[in-house]
């Protein structure tokens, strides 16, 4: 019975495993796209007609936007090397004419244009796909980096022209300066040495004119600002403190700018050199042979007028004219001042002794004091009643009686008028003529 049972059981086991293996064995692929055993295929789904349609559309479309964008990038591409030719060409003609430069820029101008005619052609024949887009974009990227950097070159070329031309242009101009500056000081050296001008020549003694007495004025007010001007450097080379300088001439003096502090000096020279003016026989009181009469003084006016005032000081030591310039020196010039600018009294006690040295400090103050002289003479030869004025302080400004010596626009006088600050240049009555004080302006508080 046992036997039985396993009979049974075996066969049942065996029906089984057959039906198993059948269906196992049911659909066995013909290829295999792996070697391992336990890959399955994924069914892949094939594409509708429609689908596949639509696709190669989008396909095209893009092809063509390709196209046509590397297409533009080369039109402007050719643009800006035609633009970079161009200038290369106008480089070659300035600033200096190079005939082969020439001939090439414009060979690439052509080139380009021919070019850019081919473009033209090209889109109107929609033959704009010549290449791959990809490709033609590099190209012409490349392209505008080339004709940027020739632009660049070019400009830089052009800067480094214009700064040469500038460069010689500043050169001559300094060579004209230097040439104008060696004349000028030709020119006062001749005027301070010799004391020749024009207008002392043409001025008729037998009959004077107040316009020639304005005249020599001015003359002689040249003179005074020479001798400043080398004041003050020699004051600036000695250390001075300028301000207090000021100060000690026009205390609580405002300057804006400091370009006038010049006329604060001129006012203290003016004031020395003036003092006792309208006096026949100026400040040599005790000089008898200085009298008050015409004749004198005209002769005066002829023989000093052309002459070398240290030359004519060192052959009259004695003269009228030698005791006004001794006397204004030792009065003007303070022997601390001296001292300081030479670190000696040598030409102080040169002219104490009667004796004139040849420095320029003293040959600027023998010319001014030569034309103070002779601008006295003139008017003690008008034969009329002579005064001199200054201007006190705070006094309102009068057109009639004054004038500033800097612009209105430099002296603003805001909304509460001008008022003199100070008395540069005292001003003349000689009879019924007033000739102007120059005075320094500031705003009225």
């Amino acid at each position: 019975m046992d036997s039985t049972k396993s009979h049974s059981s075996s066969s049942t086991k065996s029906k089984f495993t057959k039906s198993f293996f059948k269906v196992i064995h049911l659909k066995t692929p013909t290829k295999t796209i792996s070697n391992n055993p336990f890959c399955l295929l994924i069914p892949q789904e094939k594409p509708k007609n429609g689908d596949q349609k639509l696709k190669k559309n989008d396909l095209v479309k893009a092809k063509n936007k390709a196209a046509m964008e590397a297409f533009v990038a080369k039109l402007f591409a050719t643009i800006s090397t035609i633009k970079a030719s161009y200038a290369e060409l106008q480089m070659a003609q300035f600033p200096k004419y190079n005939a082969q430069a020439i001939q090439l820029a414009d060979q690439g101008v052509v080139d380009e244009l021919r070019k850019l005619s081919e473009l033209k052609q090209s889109f109107l024949k929609k033959q704009v796909d010549s290449s791959p887009p990809h490709v033609t974009l590099l190209l012409t990227e490349i392209q505008e980096q080339q004709s940027l950097m020739k632009m660049y070159e070019i400009t830089i070329k052009k800067m480094e022209a214009e700064i040469e031309a500038k460069k010689h242009k500043l050169l001559s101009l300094q060579g004209q300066l230097q040439d104008t500056m060696l004349k000028n000081k030709s020119l006062e050296k001749k005027l301070n040495s010799s004391g020749c001008f024009s207008i002392l020549e043409n001025i008729n003694l037998s009959a004077p004119n107040p316009k020639d007495f304005i005249l020599v004025l001015q003359y002689t007010i040249r003179s005074v600002r020479n001798f400043v001007k080398l004041l003050v450097q020699e004051m600036e080379s000695s250390s001075w403190d300028i301000d207090v300088a000021i100060d000690s001439i026009h205390p609580n003096l405002i300057l804006s700018n400091k370009n006038h502090k010049c006329f604060v000096f001129e006012s203290f020279v003016c004031q020395e050199m003036f003092q006792g003016f309208e006096n026949p026989a100026f400040c040599l009181q005790n000089d008898q042979s200085c009298d008050s009469f015409v004749p004198y003084h005209m002769d005066q006016f002829k023989k000093l007028k052309s002459v070398n005032s240290v030359n004519f000081l060192k052959a009259h030591p004695t003269s009228s004219f030698a005791k006004f310039t001794r006397s204004k020196y030792l009065r003007l010039v303070h022997p601390k001042m001296e001292a300081s600018f030479y670190g000696n009294l040598k030409q102080r006690k040169m002219i104490n002794a009667w004796e004139f040295p040849e420095t320029p400090f003293f040959n600027l103050f023998s010319e001014m004091a030569r034309r103070v002289w002779i601008l006295h003479s003139l008017a003690i030869s008008f034969e009329q009643k002579l005064s001199i004025f200054q201007i006190g302080k705070k006094c309102r400004f009068s057109e009639v009686y004054m004038e500033s010596v800097v612009s209105s626009e430099s002296s603003s006088s805001g909304d509460g008028g001008l008022t003199v600050a100070f008395t540069v240049v005292p001003g003349f009555r000689i009879g019924e003529t007033v000739v102007q004080s120059q005075v320094f302006l500031s705003p009225a508080k």
